[in-house]
C-alpha cells in the first residue's frame, strides 16, 4: 500500500435524495440536452432517443456544430432555445461544466443535471447559488426509467427477483 497522497479530488457536495430526484423529474416539462450528438454511439444520443420515445418531456438539443439531431433542430446555446428548459442535461467535458451551469442559471432553468461520470463542485455551487436543483454523476435516462417502471428498456429489469440463475426453457 502506498503512502502517497491521492490526487483525486475530494467530493464534498451532497446530491439530492431519490425522492428529491423523482420530484425534479415529475415537475419538469422540458429537457435541454447540452452536448447532444447525432452519433448513435454516444451516450447523449441514447439518452435523447429514450427521452423522445419514453418520457413526456419536450426535448431540445444544444450543439453549435449540428443543425439537426434526430430530426429536430439543434441550437447553438441554451439562450437560443425557444423555451426555458426545466432541466439542463449536460454531456460536456469537465472544464466546460461551470460555464454551462452559469448559462443554465442565466436563462432561468430549474435544474442542472450532470451525467454519469460528471462531477464538478464549482458547477454545482454556481447552479445552486442561482436556485437551481443539481444532480451530478447520474444518468437522467436511468433515473427516469427507474422511477417510472422502465428499467427493462435499458436491460436491467427482468421482472424476477432471485439470487439463483434462471433456467431458460428452449
Amino acid at each position: 500500500m502506498s503512502d502517497a497522497p491521492s490526487t483525486a479530488p475530494v467530493r464534498t457536495w451532497q446530491g439530492p435524495s431519490a425522492a428529491a430526484r423523482l420530484g425534479i423529474l415529475r415537475r419538469a416539462k422540458s429537457v435541454a440536452i447540452v452536448g447532444a450528438s447525432n452519433n448513435a454511439a454516444r451516450a447523449s444520443y441514447f439518452v435523447a432517443t429514450y427521452l423522445l420515445s419514453s418520457s413526456p418531456y419536450d426535448v431540445y438539443f444544444v450543439n453549435p456544430r449540428a443543425d439537426e439531431i434526430l430530426g429536430r433542430p439543434a441550437y447553438d446555446s441554451l439562450a437560443d432555445l425557444p423555451v426555458v428548459p426545466d432541466i439542463v442535461d449536460v454531456f460536456r467535458k469537465h472544464d466546460d461544466l461551470p460555464g454551462v451551469a452559469q448559462e443554465a442559471a442565466d436563462i432561468g432553468a430549474q435544474a442542472l443535471w450532470l451525467q454519469l461520470g460528471s462531477w464538478n463542485e464549482e458547477a454545482a455551487r454556481i447552479a445552486e447559488g442561482a436556485g437551481l436543483d443539481v444532480v451530478m454523476d447520474r444518468c437522467i435516462k436511468i433515473e427516469h426509467a427507474r422511477f417510472h417502471g422502465g428499467l427493462h428498456l435499458a436491460g436491467f429489469d427482468t421482472g424476477v427477483i432471485s439470487s439463483k440463475r434462471q433456467v431458460v426453457a428452449r
